[in-house]
């Protein structure tokens, strides 16, 4: 077939990396104008002390657009730290569990399956739900639920970047504390917080470069951690010291900012949502007609950040990782754990980037049938 070539303005690709993932556009330019000389400063934000006045001004600022944007509550103090969602995995059970010793988890995906494999280290550990005899192409039900009324936390990840779910509604706990990672979901539609005891996320897909989560957490749930649980992991102390313990992950914050502002001139998390439903739609669409290519999720768990998708023969899939990436579209090929294709289109993939996937997938039907 003739290959057909879509690249960005200015020599860009489209890039469906599931993280690290694309940043705006006008962020990446933001951040480049201001890399050697931050507002007359005379140095980058890279080289500024976190304890000097420019740089409290960054952070400042960016906690509270954070706090704007997302209706964090006052409940709720926001926390940046090091680690990314991983590290959380075990700062989550080495602070809560000590409430009761117990601790449930739904396993939807991989990342949910190691934040569970992790807490089991620290306390009793039960499994609320499990969808791993369908291979994770579903997201359980209310009523499948089985959370204990004892348990220090329930813990979710709201969508699951491997296998394409997300969950379409807050779980129901009888009062239990939710905690819930949405990584890969975060700022994609408004949240309640204050249904949560910790909300957090790795920034490296919706927010941020990687190297950094947020975490926003119930103040009520923090100083409770167990007497091992490191300084820098502990709840309490990052608290009381505004994140800032030690030097935060500077340059990541001020990226934060600079997203936030973006994503305020787009909307605010309501324009996030309108643009995320545009953008699913337009592959699911697409997915739903095809006589080639089938998606993997079941219909009513379908992710709107990370649509998974295959042909069904592995020599046809992996033709279309090759031609599609001749093409100007990276890191379409699925993980290694199911095979296949996935494009993670988050908040910084403009529709048109969809639309040229779209018809690059119409192409390749046409010359695969």
């Amino acid at each position: 077939m003739d290959m057909v070539v879509f690249f960005m303005a200015n020599d860009r690709i489209y890039n469906f990396s599931a993280g690290p993932s694309m940043l705006p556009l006008p962020v990446l330019e933001r951040a480049a104008s201001e890399m050697t000389n931050y507002k007359g400063s005379g140095m980058s934000v890279m080289e500024m002390s976190h304890r000097s006045k420019v740089y409290q001004e960054i952070f400042d600022e960016t906690k509270a657009d954070l706090r704007r944007i997302l209706s964090v509550p006052d409940t709720h103090e926001i926390l940046f730290m090091q680690g990314g969602a991983t590290l959380q995995f075990a700062a989550i059970p080495m602070n809560l569990i000590s409430a009761t010793g117990k601790a449930d988890y739904a396993v939807t995906g991989n990342f949910a399956k190691l934040a569970m494999k992790e807490a089991k280290k620290y306390g009793d550990i039960h499994i609320a739900a499990s969808t791993e005899d369908c291979s994770h192409t579903r997201i359980p039900a209310q009523s499948e639920l089985d959370v204990r009324a004892d348990a220090s936390y329930f813990y979710y990840c709201a969508n699951n970047t491997i296998y394409g779910t997300e969950w379409k509604y807050v779980p129901d706990t009888h009062g239990v504390p939710i905690v819930c990672d949405m990584s890969s979901d975060i700022m994609s539609k408004p949240v309640d917080i204050s249904r949560y005891g910790i909300v957090y996320a790795g920034v490296q897909k919706n927010m941020a470069p990687a190297g950094m989560a947020v975490v926003m957490i119930d103040r009520s749930l923090a100083g409770h951690e167990l007497p091992f649980t490191p300084t820098l992991m502990n709840y309490q102390t990052m608290i009381d010291k505004d994140s800032m313990y030690n030097t935060p992950p500077c340059y990541t914050i001020y990226m934060l900012g600079l997203v936030l502002k973006w994503v305020d001139s787009m909307g605010g998390v309501a324009g996030m949502e309108k643009l995320k439903i545009e953008r699913a739609k337009i592959l699911y669409d697409y997915l739903e007609d095809s006589k080639l290519f089938k998606a993997a999720a079941e219909p009513e768990a379908r992710s709107d950040m990370n649509v998974t998708f295959r042909t069904g023969d592995e020599e046809l899939d992996a033709k279309f990782v090759k031609e599609s990436q001749a093409a100007g579209f990276s890191n379409l090929k699925g993980h290694r754990a199911v095979g296949g294709m996935r494009a993670s289109i988050y908040n910084a993939m403009p529709i048109e980037g969809v639309v040229r996937l779209r018809d690059f997938m119409k192409d390749f039907e046409a010359h695969n049938q």
